[in-house]
């Protein structure tokens, strides 16, 4: 191999390896090539994945060097790993070794005779010709490559050639690199140290501000390093590295950060151009704003703050140490960043002894400084980020990955609310490990190692258990069910004592009953103050004593008052009875009648002061904000000590409009509840308890109770629960109606068609300039009636205008025709009229030709005034007359011909000026004329291959038009050719009009103004259609609307707000592959072929686009084009990439019309010429200020694992988002990188968050941060993935963009508007810290299902956040355009909370901290961003299962919790019916349908219905259906449509609006509505009673493919058919029982919405399932059903194979759940038994008898059957297979055995046929009663024994289930017409837009179509 001489002798591997390994490689696919083996690197190997890459830089260049490279990497692999013991390596260096075998016989020296020479001579010519002379010409990213290079060479050169022989030349070049290597590192933004040509960036003057500023290390103190030398360093940053051990990548990163923020702060307090130092101002501004929370923590602890500053020189410098400390402390903080108090901790500490270092330690004899010892570089992470990162994962790992319960472990909160109480403290400085913090009980026993199990006592939780019960809803909003509680009762009262009196207000009785609910609160109250001491019962130990003693004192309190009230009401009683007897008597000494009275008014007391500081929202709002201790006593009742939720009330303005809405809205809901639900029930309530009922139908237990309460409780039990629900009804009307109001005045919808865009397009461009164009107002003001002003206005507009119609070019949303008609010409100076985009002059000049040709009289003046009424038609034809005059006089070359031309022009003018006009010319001449004009500017336009002959072509045209004019349009046309004949006598009589400019028409300019004549003359048909396309038509009106509606003006680039855009990704699609494009579904579609169907429009532009030549598309991959069609019609990640990006392109656009001078306005965007010093200046500063102002990170968590797997997929997405840094060089992409390393001798797996760049081929690293542990185990995926990646953002502002997200030109254009948001102040101080923003669903074409999806999605994104921001002021984020105000969170815990479980919906929660720490969050419309949604049924109900299950957690929540309870009354209920209040009102919806049924069926079974319809007493009574009619509004998801319908009106219309309406529910809207209402309460009503909710990936696919039976089966089996059947069997039991109302047609409107529900819920799955009803399909079903119910399950065996597996996942809640779960699912389940028990006597057999023998009969029989099967089963196991005989013979006995029952109970019993029916109808739920209880008790039934026979009890229950939801759809199937119907049904999106839908389902692919 390699060696110094030349021979093979002495250097090179052990033979041992060189011996051939049989094994092949399986790291790396060969085909790859050779780029992909420096990829592919192990792990443990990374130090030499840069010798690879030099390598395969080198090849080309020189292979034998690029061969010594690789060598050397395979000798440091081998000392690496002589073993090769790690993961891969083995692989990797066989591979390496086949190749270096291979290229030492390919390969041999060129430039010198052997290797240690030929080495040399290359790196000398290297070094020469890159590094010598390249340092001044050479950016500095090429830089960085080539000093990377240059190190890596000679590393390999030392190893090649013996230090003795490497020449004195290549050590002073060696040299020289090692000391410039530094100042070419890979670098972000700001290239710090490039030197040589510096990048515009560094000559921003904010810039280089900011970076003299931290420069500046004057008097600090020299570090002493251990080798005796004084260290110097060059900034701050680097001083705080060396002080406290902060990491290279952390400190370069934070370096680039800080500089940012305070040039990007600091610019814009300034207007200079130019200056020289930082503003203090601008630090103390920016010091302010990080600390604000510090000191925040500080006062509430009563901790001095160490953030002294002394005044003079050094003020700034110590200011940007302490904000360059915590900028450190956050960069390394990992997941502590979740922790901002223990942050301010961390800090606390720091600064203290920072400070102590600078200004403590100066000699006094000297004034020198004392020099201190320099901390490693990995010190801070080791000491301080570690400790409490192990203390995170021990807690994590208690978790058990979700399955445990809250209370079980403490979670960031916990541990953050730790650092809540001066006991931080005790953790010391430097962290004292013995600390109670740091103990932990997480002993890992041996046995339990395998499963990371915690064992020992576990800590407390902090000041709140997240435990699973339902009593949290009352706990958090205990106002609210107080409230409606005590009204219920009052109106219940009022309504009772109504019928007697007639002025029952005033009636004394009334007044005194009334007074009752008094009574009620005082229990309430009981139960709050119990629930309080109970729940938080796990936290006490936590807690400290004062917070101990208020729980106590508020339980005695209440007692006290528990006691009190009844016993003084009692006495207030004349003749008390029953328990008030009691009462009275124990009140007895107390004669006083009115005590009562008393006690009322000093139990009032606290809330009279409640009400009364509501009233002065201020006053609340500092007192609960004050730390004085004084304060701090007074307040320490009414509210717990804790350091957030303090203070968050509103101005009184906001107060003001939220009580009006909620006063409004309680008034109309109680009217209701009292006229509608209560009054008409009470009479039928009082007549039935005056009943007496003799006999029963059954067996009755009790059945001497009084007053039939049975039946008022079954009558009233729904009603009740209606009363609580229909609010959630209230505020959907009330909020679609204020919500309307609010969207008209703020201006949307009025621009919504291409009509009213065009009847207003005139006031455009002055809307844009002065919305979107930054102007001072003395500018303003100056150049008000200035006409080059307007021109300059319009001009801009222009640009951006046409700019914003090449961007939809790009995106194939419109042709090059409509495009032409649609964009504005750049340069309007020739022409002296505005020239306005052709489609609005479209047709203008025809009919113009039209009206002249038909204009009878002379007169000149009606002629024009005609004209010019329409003020289009004036601007085209004067356009038109100076465009046309122009081309012709640039056109001729001869002076003749030219003044013939201006002769003409000026016969036109003086006939119009002296009014001769119609006299002097002849109008019917003028069609003639046009058609000829026509002809020639096609001929201009066409292209040619003779010259000559298209010159002559040219003439002869030429030479037709000025004959026609001078003959058949002027009167005196020949005069004027006489007249110039006069003038110019030439020698040479040649032709006139013979010498024309044919190279004029390679001018790009002069042939756009061909075109636009052209276009003038010729579109002939109305422009109203142009755009075609839908989505093109919706963002032209939405952008031209936008400029009519309020928002800030726009600052200029330099003066915005820097921002950066943030989106986490984990391994959804990038770009969708060729085989993925081309792969055939079931029906032999593909998915190419789906969406040119789809998008047919935009699929023919796509084509025109790609073989357009000027589009130079021919060089690339016609597949790869295909790729990226399809990929930005999905929700790939190249999509939003795409989207954000624009961002970029409108703020360089944005910077040239900001700087650029009038000329290049005018000249044009696109048409200014970068070789110009000028314009090259410009484009480069526009570059710069881009880069500083927007940065875009992607967070690929996998990235890393991506780029070393072997796996296709991934490295398909691997090399797909390289392709995406190399497409998009500002893109960042921030990856989690796992490595292995040894330490001390053993490997261990080490974690880094790296940031990398798109370099020349590859990705080029530029920050490494290693972590304290692999970050993404201890929280929720998606917040931890953002928070690694969140230290690589910049700026002020930060917007979180989800991967399903686009983004459009135009509004990107607004961005900086929009920031301006964040710097308004809202009443009084404060600023925004959330800005919602609305989004567009670009997914609602696919299908009628993602058109319900998005319309319902769209509504909550505009009228329902639009409503919550402003007057509710409960909007939080709910998901990711939101921009929010970065400095604000990331000093407050980031962008969203991470816990295991409990923050699920973590967006949610990132709104709910904001709010709690005092933020303020508004939403705007004026800007939208795209949004992808889930299209199918399944992923929809996904969808839908995650936010209900996000939605149960977030119930359980502190945050919910302390909102709920500091919010003031009305706040609290607008945060409640929109959060947890909308969920739990769909889970009583359902529950409501439980309650009513069952009830009903206890009067039917019981016959207390029948006894009490039959009193002649009781009229025919509709009460209770009247009640219930609500809740089927809610049921049908009415609810959902009301704001739907407003919001489509308002921005599309209300005839649109009602035509969608109904066009929804004849399309089912009402069928998924009601389905996905069962999906909320499951998943809603589990997630509480059980947990197991855990994020679903939804899938974001083009799904249009027909779900499998099984799939929907076990998807819905529990949430819904299980369900479903229950209520059919309650009502079949109704139905067939009860005889009652058959005349009432409310009976008919409640049990139809209940039949409705039932059939939903069972078969929508189905309906909206493609080809769901088709014969061939439904027979596969079955066969795919039966086989999957038949297999056995296993370990190892998926639930989708085996109906075993999946019977055991669905139980796995209960595997988890605690007794109290188990307990609840026990009590739940013995609701079935009603049924067996209520039959059993109504059996023909039972002869009418009401002993319960006849039950207990019933139960001989049950066990009789399960006997009778468990023998068949037992038999077929044990006799099945070798006695076959015996096991026949045992059936045939047990089959004689039932004939002989029945034989006999027929004849002798009785038993009729009807009877089998209700046995069956009895018998079922019982069965599966028994199922569901042995579920619950598995454990115990295990030990048994019998476990397998329940589990084929279930299965065959099962089979059972799955044949009746079957059965329909198999006849369905019969009918072919029920095929087609559903097709409609489910594509007329589709349909109503002309696509070959059927087709596409039917497979009949037309082939020629995608080729």
């Amino acid at each position: 191999m390699a060696s110094s001489s030349g021979t093979k002798d002495e250097v090179g591997p052990p033979r041992t390896m060189s011996r051939r390994m049989t094994r092949a490689p399986t790291m790396v696919d060969q085909s790859d090539g050779s780029a992909a083996d420096s990829e592919l690197v192990p792990s443990s190997l990374a130090s030499i994945a840069p010798i690879l890459r030099v390598a395969n830089e080198i090849e080309k260049d020189n292979p034998r060097v690029a061969y010594l490279c690789r060598f050397h990497a395979f000798e440091k692999a081998h000392r690496m790993d002589p073993t090769s013991n790690g993961r891969g390596i083995r692989q990797f260096k066989t591979y390496l070794l086949h190749r270096l075998e291979r290229e030492e016989e390919e390969t041999k020296p060129i430039l010198a005779k052997n290797d240690p020479r030929e080495i040399q001579k290359y790196y000398q010519i290297f070094y020469e010709k890159n590094i010598r002379e390249g340092q001044y010409t050479k950016k500095p990213e090429e830089m960085a490559k080539i000093y990377q290079i240059a190190t890596v060479l000679y590393d390999v050169l030392r190893t090649v050639v013996p230090q003795s022989k490497i020449d004195e030349q290549t050590q002073r070049y060696a040299k020289d690199v090692e000391e410039k290597k530094e100042q070419y590192e890979h670098y972000n933004i700001l290239p710090l140290y490039a030197v040589g040509v510096k990048p515009a960036i560094m000559e921003l003057p904010e810039i280089k501000a900011a970076l003299r500023a931290i420069r500046n290390v004057e008097n600090l103190p020299v570090f002493q390093m251990p080798e005796g030398k004084e260290r110097t360093v060059n900034d701050i940053l680097e001083w705080l590295a060396l002080r406290f051990g902060f990491q290279k990548g952390n400190v370069a990163n934070q370096r680039e950060h800080l500089i940012l923020l305070l040039a990007n702060m600091d610019v814009r307090n300034k207007n200079l151009q130019d200056y020289e130092l930082l503003d203090n101002h601008t630090v103390q501004k920016l010091m302010d704003k990080i600390f604000k929370n510090y000191q925040s923590w500080c006062k509430y602890l009563h901790f001095t703050q160490n953030l002294e500053c002394p005044c003079g020189d050094r003020r700034q410098q110590s200011q940007l140490l302490y904000i360059g400390l915590y900028l450190l402390i956050w960069g390394e903080a990992s997941n502590i960043r979740f922790m901002p108090e223990c942050i301010c901790y961390i800090f606390h500490r720091m600064a203290h002894e920072m400070y102590g270092t600078v200004f403590g330690n100066v000699e006094h004899v000297i004034g020198g400084a004392y020099q201190t010892a320099a901390q490693g570089d990995e010190s801070f992470l080791r000491d301080v980020v570690t400790p409490i990162y192990e203390v995170l994962r021990k807690e994590a790992r208690r978790n058990k990955s979700g399955k445990a319960s809250h209370s079980e472990w403490r979670n960031y909160d916990d541990l953050n609310e730790y650092f809540w109480t001066k006991r931080c403290l005790k953790l010391g400085w430097p962290l004292d490990r013995k600390a109670d913090f740091f103990v932990h009980s997480d002993v890992i026993k041996p046995a339990n190692k395998g499963n990371n199990q915690a064992v020992g006592k576990r800590k407390p939780k902090t000041n709140f258990v997240e435990l699973r019960t339902f009593w949290h809803l009352f706990r958090s909003f205990d106002r609210m069910w107080i409230f409606f509680i005590m009204a219920l009762q009052a109106m219940i009262i009022i309504a009772w004592h109504q019928r007697l009196t007639s002025n029952v207000l005033f009636d004394e009785d009334v007044v005194r009953s009334v007074l009752s609910i008094f009574i009620t609160a005082a229990i309430l109250n009981f139960l709050r103050a119990v629930l309080d001491i109970v729940l938080s019962f796990n936290a006490w130990r936590s807690l400290k004593f004062t917070q101990i003693l208020r729980y106590l004192l508020k339980f005695a309190i209440a007692a006290f008052w528990l006691v009190v009230m009844p016993v003084t009401y009692s006495r207030s009683i004349q003749n008390p009875s029953g328990i008030m007897r009691f009462f009275s008597n124990l009140g007895a000494d107390w004669q006083s009648q009115s005590l009562y009275n008393y006690c009322i008014a000093i139990y009032l007391i606290p809330n009279m002061l409640a009400a009364l500081l509501f009233l002065f929202p201020f006053l609340r709002r500092s007192l609960e904000r004050s730390n004085w201790r004084i304060i701090n006593m007074l307040m320490w009742w009414s509210q717990p000590k804790l350091y957030v939720g303090r203070g968050m009330h509103e101005d009184m303005f906001s107060l003001l409009k939220y009580t009006l809405f909620w006063i409004t809205l309680l008034i109309s809901k109680l009217a209701f509840s009292y006229y509608v639900e209560i009054m008409p029930l009470i009479e039928p309530t009082q007549t039935i308890m005056n009943l007496t009922v003799s006999s029963y139908d059954w067996h009755e237990f009790f059945p001497n109770v009084t007053h039939n309460i049975a039946v008022v409780i079954a009558i009233w039990a729904p009603v009740v629960l209606v009363y609580f629900t229909d609010t959630q009804i209230w505020y959907a009307i009330f909020s679609t109606v204020i919500g309307g109001i609010y969207g008209a005045f703020s201006h949307l919808g009025e621009i919504r068609t291409l009509g009213m865009l065009r009847a207003r397009f005139e006031s455009v461009p002055s809307a844009f300039s002065k919305r979107l164009v930054p102007y001072s107002k003395e500018e303003a003001k100056q150049h008000q009636r200035d006409d080059t002003w307007e021109r300059i206005n319009i001009a801009k507009f222009s640009q951006m205008w046409n700019e914003f119609i090449l961007s939809m070019r790009n995106e194939d949303l419109i042709s090059h025709r409509e495009k032409n008609l649609l964009l504005v010409p750049y340069s309007s100076s020739d022409v002296s009229v505005v020239q306005w985009p052709p489609f609005l002059l479209a047709s203008k000049i025809p009919i113009a030709l039209d009206m002249a040709k038909d204009f009878k009289e002379k007169e000149d003046a009606d002629f024009f005034k005609k004209i010019k009424n329409d003020d289009f038609m004036y601007f085209a034809i004067i356009e038109c007359y100076e465009t046309l005059r122009d081309l012709l006089l640039d056109l001729l070359l001869d002076d003749g011909d030219k003044k013939i031309i201006w002769q003409i022009c000026e016969e036109v003018e003086s006939s119009i000026q002296r009014r001769r006009f119609l006299r002097d010319f002849k109008m019917s001449g003028l069609p003639l004329l046009s058609d000829k004009l026509d002809k020639f500017l096609d001929l201009l336009m066409a292209d040619y291959e003779d010259a000559q002959l298209y010159r002559s072509q040219i003439i002869n045209m030429l030479q037709d038009i000025i004959e026609i004019i001078i003959q058949d349009v002027m009167n005196n046309g020949h005069e004027v050719l006489e007249k110039t004949h006069s003038l110019h006598h030439d020698e040479k009589r040649e032709q006139k009009f013979e010498r024309v400019k044919i190279d004029l028409l390679q001018s790009g300019s002069w042939m756009e103004k061909v075109v636009r004549l052209h276009l003038l003359l010729t579109v002939k048909e109305s422009a109203i259609n142009v755009p075609m396309n839908l989505e093109a038509r919706r963002r032209i009106t939405f952008f031209a609307n936008s400029l009519f509606m309020i928002m800030p003006s726009a600052p200029k680039v330099r003066n915005m707000l820097s921002f950066s855009v943030l989106t986490p990704y984990y391994k959804e699609p990038v770009l969708y592959s060729t085989e993925e494009l081309n792969k055939e579904n079931e029906d032999g579609i593909t998915t190419l072929f789906y969406l040119q169907k789809i998008y047919p429009d935009e699929w023919k532009n796509y084509l025109e686009r790609i073989n357009d030549p000027k589009h130079g598309s021919d060089n690339k991959d016609r597949s790869e084009l295909d790729r990226q069609w399809v990929s930005y019609r999905g929700q790939t990640l190249a999509r939003t990439v795409r989207g954000m990006m624009y961002y970029r392109e409108t703020l360089e656009l944005q910077c040239f019309l900001d700087f650029a001078d009038d000329n290049a306005i005018f000249g044009g965007y696109r048409a200014i010429d970068i070789n110009h010093r000028d314009y090259r200046i410009l484009k480069e500063k526009a570059q710069a200020l881009a880069d500083m102002k927007f940065t875009y990170v992607v967070s690929c968590q996998v990235y890393g694992a991506q780029k070393k797997s072997s796996d296709a997929q991934d490295r398909s997405c691997y090399v797909n988002i390289l392709n995406l840094m190399l497409k998009y060089p500002s893109l960042r992409v921030a990856y989690i990188d796992e490595r292995e390393e040894t330490i001390d001798g053993k490997t261990e797996k080490v974690y880094y968050s790296v940031l990398v760049k798109g370099g020349e081929k590859l990705d080029e690293e530029i920050y490494r941060i290693r972590l304290p542990g692999p970050p993404t185990e201890i929280g929720e995926g998606k917040p931890e993935n953002q928070n690694h990646a969140i230290i690589f953002t910049r700026g002020e502002a930060l917007q979180t963009i989800d991967m399903n997200q686009d983004n459009y030109f135009e509004e990107a254009f607004k961005m900086r508007n929009v920031l301006e948001e964040l710097l308004k102040t809202h009443h009084g101080q404060r600023m925004p810290t959330i800005l919602g923003l609305r989004e567009h669903i670009f997914t609602g074409s696919v299908s009628s299902l993602a058109w319900f999806m998005s319309n319902q999605e769209t509504s909550f994104v505009t009228i329902g956040q639009r409503i919550l921001a402003n007057p509710l002021r409960v909007r939080f984020h709910y998901g990711h355009p939101d921009i929010f105000d970065r400095i604000f969170h990331l000093t407050r815990g980031g962008m969203s909370k991470a816990s295991k479980t409990i923050n699920l919906s973590e967006d949610i929660f990132s709104g709910y901290n904001s709010t709690l720490r005092r933020g303020y969050v508004t939403h705007h419309e004026y800007i939208q961003v795209g949004k992808g949604r889930d299209v199918g049924m399944n992923q929809i109900s996904l969808f839908e299962a995650k936010v209900a299950n996000g939605n149960g957690e977030q119930t359980l929540s502190r945050d919910v919790y302390r909102l709920g309870r500091q919010f003031d009354f009305y706040r609290m209920l607008s945060f409640y019916f929109t959060t947890v209040g909308f969920y739990f009102s769909s889970m009583v919806t359902v529950l409501t349908v439980y309650v009513f049924l069952y009830g009903r069926v206890y009067m039917v079974l019981s016959g207390l219905e029948k006894r009490i319809l039959d009193d002649p007493s009781i009229h025919q009574s509709k009460v209770l259906e009247e009640a219930l009619a609500t809740q089927s509004f809610f049921q049908l998801g009415l609810l959902l449509v009301l704001p739907m319908v407003m919001e489509i009106g308002l921005e599309r219309g209300f005839r649109s609006a009602i035509g969608d309406f109904i066009v929804m529910q004849l399309q089912l809207a009402s069928v998924f509505f009601t389905f996905q209402l069962g999906t909320k309460a499951h998943y809603y009503g589990r997630t509480l009673l059980h947990g197991g909710s855990k994020y679903r990936a939804t899938g974001r696919g083009f799904v249009v493919f027909h779900a499998k039976f099984g799939d929907n089966y076990r998807m819905y089996s529990r949430s819904h058919f299980v369900k479903g059947l229950e209520l059919f069997m309650l009502l079949i039991v109704y139905e067939v029982y009860g005889h009652s109302y058959r005349s009432s047609s409310l009976y008919f409107f409640i049990t139809f919405s209940m039949w409705f529900l039932v059939a939903s819920w069972l078969f929508a799955p189905f309906v909206f399932n493609p080809s769901g009803f088709e014969w061939q399909k439904t027979v596969d079903d079955w066969t795919d059903w039966k086989r999957w119910m038949g297999n056995r399950g296993g370990i190892g065996i998926s639930p989708d194979k085996s109906w075993e597996s999946w019977w055991n996942e669905e139980q796995e809640h209960l595997k988890y759940t605690n007794l109290r779960g188990r307990v609840l699912e026990i009590a739940l389940s013995i609701r079935f038994f009603i049924y067996q028990y209520g039959i059993v006597y109504q059996l023909k057999i039972s002869h009418g008898s009401k002993n319960i023998l006849v039950y207990g009969l019933s139960w001989f029989v049950m066990a009789t059957v399960l006997l009778v099967l468990k023998m068949v089963s037992m038999g077929r196991r044990k006799f099945g297979t070798d006695f076959q005989l015996m096991f026949r013979i045992l059936k045939a006995l047990l089959f004689l055995g039932f004939v002989s029952v029945m034989t006999v109970l027929f004849v002798v019993c009785g038993l009729v046929v009807s009877d089998i029916f209700a046995a069956i109808l009895a018998f079922m739920p019982t069965g599966w009663a028994l199922i569901l209880i042995a579920q619950a008790c598995r454990p115990c039934l295990k030990g048994i024994g019998i476990w397998d026979s329940v589990r084929e009890l279930s299965r065959a229950y099962e089979a059972i289930m799955g044949l009746v939801i079957f059965t329909p759809i198999v006849v369905l199937s019969w009918f072919p017409f029920v095929s087609e119907f559903q097709t409609r049904l489910l594509f007329n999106q589709a349909f109503s837009r002309g696509l070959q839908i059927s087709m596409i389902l039917e497979g009949k692919k037309d082939k020629t179509s995608s080729t």
